[in-house]
């Protein structure tokens, strides 16, 4: 039998990865999990908040940054946005607590190649940064297969208007009745509710659509053309 002459491909060299979040803890949790894998993966930099953060990815070019949709009062997923426009080659992946869907859907808006929640171990943590470096999209197993339901659901026309924004039924049809110009008396004269529940509900979904106030939220909605 013919010995084989293909030649074994060459190795990867270790992926670059920048860490960023605001509890200092954390970092140094990271660093000591992924000090595991000197082979495959490594750390160019810390940052704290989203300045540092951006000024070192100017600096480093990493492969990948790994930060929480919160680093302190500023945004993860507004990071993400600058750093995938500015600079296409760094990816970046969600590292959080958050365990929703909501932020998934607004991270993969932003540009992020992955979604991951922070119990997860340091092998499998590192096996999904280096698919994401393969060009794949990385979702913990955890959200994985709540958003697979939820996009066969939708196809299947079984979802409201905002569903695939993380609103509930009630939270959709209070923001429906908001675009149509109802006062919050009013919203609960039509859905049978007291007025302090339907705070509740716009307390609700301005959280997932990122807005503060009604006007963001009614501009959320006619931009995704969620009521036709």
């Amino acid at each position: 039998m013919p010995v084989s002459s293909a030649t074994p491909p060459t190795p990867l060299p270790p992926l670059r990865l920048v860490l960023v979040d605001d509890h200092e803890m954390v970092l140094h949790g990271l660093d000591s999990m992924l000090g595991h894998f000197p082979d495959q993966v490594t750390i160019v930099g810390h940052a704290t908040n989203a300045a540092a953060a951006f000024a070192l990815v100017t600096e480093e070019r990493p492969d990948i940054v790994l930060c929480d949709v919160r680093i302190g009062k500023e945004s993860g997923l507004d990071l993400c946005r600058q750093i995938t426009t500015q600079y296409p080659d760094t990816k970046v992946v969600l590292l959080t607590v958050y365990d929703d869907e909501h932020y998934l859907y607004q991270a993969l808006r932003v540009g992020a190649s992955g979604y991951i929640l922070k119990r997860i171990d340091g092998r499998e943590l590192v096996g999904h940064l280096n698919r994401v470096r393969e060009g794949e999209t990385a979702v913990d197993h955890a959200l994985a297969g709540r958003v697979a339901l939820s996009a066969a659901r939708l196809s299947a026309g079984e979802f409201w208007s905002g569903a695939h924004l993380g609103l509930t039924q009630r939270e959709s049809e209070v923001l429906e009745l908001l675009v149509s110009g109802h006062s919050n008396k009013a919203v609960a004269s039509k859905l049978v509710v007291s007025e302090d529940t339907v705070k509740t509900h716009i307390r609700g979904l301005y959280r997932k659509l990122g807005v503060s106030d009604r006007s963001g939220a009614i501009a959320v909605a006619l931009r995704e053309g969620l009521f036709r």
